[in-house]
């Protein structure tokens, strides 16, 4: 009995293994269905890029050329051309040269200098924070960063905010382009230099007193951490030429149409208001996003209109715009960006006011 039962066993176990056999191989055709589904996007049509578009662009270009070289011959275009140019080709020198230097402010200045430069006094912290603006440059593009970091290590959020406002407003290069933009009106340097500043102290105090800490939402790492210098400068300026020139162009362009499409009973009537024109360029400056190493020469295209609706125009455009207004809004939170940029455009606009009134 023990002898038969124990061959029987084996017999009864080994049934099972011819049906177990095709399951492996199964298995081992499954992983190798993944393997085919990556080649299937390649069979796609075309995948639109940058090369691809610009070839094409090109290509409409070269097809069109008989009409646009008619429509450019027409005066209403030349006459646009011309301003456009003329816009460009003044304000990109001092474009590039800002962004390279607030690039290097941004990346080789330790912000620890800044701790150790301004007073403990939040009241006094202010307008020296401010004044630091006149020694560094910076593009307003730089400006929210660095300040910033300001913020994130120690500086008080009032003196930060002083000096994000100033920077961009009348650092060197902004004044030295304020004055090649407006030769036979020297006076404007100064009012813009004493109109932004004092909007920037008053914004700094204005925070000395109602602002509160929890509106500030702050990254907890910088930009370009853990990049070298070199790749962290040259990261920057790519970054701010892009961005910065591109609004560049489209302020040029929105100055070049303004000048030569729009009729001139318009630009008469607006002009002749001192409120309406204040009001128009204020807005015209938060439309139109120009970098301030250049938004002076848009300004002194514009000339059916005071020079007090031309600094209104240049105080406000460094302190608040749509692309300030995103920036600020990613880097300090949207709780501040919508209470701040309310405040601070209605403070620009007195500001330039007030002082077009005792220096202009």
């Amino acid at each position: 009995m023990a002898i038969t039962t124990e061959p029987a066993a084996p017999t009864t176990e080994t049934p099972p293994t011819p049906e177990t056999l095709p399951e492996p191989q199964a298995s081992a055709k499954e992983p190798q269905a993944p393997a085919k589904e990556p080649q299937a996007p390649a069979k796609d049509g075309w995948q639109l890029n940058s090369p691809l578009v610009l070839t094409m662009v090109l290509l409409l270009v070269v097809l069109a050329q008989g009409p646009i070289r008619t429509a450019l011959s027409a005066p209403v275009m030349q006459s646009w051309m011309t301003v456009f140019v003329a816009v460009v080709v003044q304000a990109l020198p001092f474009l590039v040269l800002g962004v390279l230097l607030s690039a290097a402010i941004a990346v080789f200045v330790p912000a620890t200098w800044f701790t150790r430069a301004l007073p403990n006094n939040p009241v006094l912290a202010v307008p020296v924070a401010g004044m630091a603006g006149a020694i560094l440059p910076g593009c307003e593009c730089a400006s929210v960063p660095v300040a910033g970091a300001l913020v994130r290590r120690g500086v008080t959020p009032a003196a930060a905010i002083a000096f994000l406002l100033s920077a961009p407003a009348i650092n060197p290069i902004v004044l030295t382009a304020t004055a090649v933009a407006f030769p036979r009106n020297p006076e404007m340097v100064l009012a813009r230099f004493a109109g932004s500043l004092l909007v920037a102290c008053l914004m700094g105090w204005l925070w000395t007193r109602l602002g509160r800490t929890d509106w500030l939402k702050l990254p907890a790492h910088e930009p370009h951490e853990g990049e070298t210098k070199g790749a962290a400068f040259w990261g920057s300026v790519r970054h701010d030429v892009m961005q910065a020139g591109g609004f560049l162009v489209l302020g040029a362009m929105s100055a070049a149409t303004l000048k030569a499409v729009a009729p001139a009973s318009w630009l008469r009537t607006a002009a002749d208001n001192p409120v309406v024109a204040v009001l128009a360029l204020s807005i015209l400056a938060v439309l139109l996003s120009i970098c301030s190493e250049a938004d002076a020469f848009v300004a002194a295209s514009l000339t059916q209109f005071s020079l007090t609706a031309k600094l209104a125009f240049l105080v406000v455009g460094p302190m608040i715009d749509l692309k300030l207004f995103a920036m600020q809004a990613g880097t300090f939170g949207r709780g501040f960006a919508m209470r701040f940029a309310p405040a601070t455009f209605v403070l620009a606009i007195a500001g330039a006011v007030v002082t077009s009134a005792v220096l202009l």
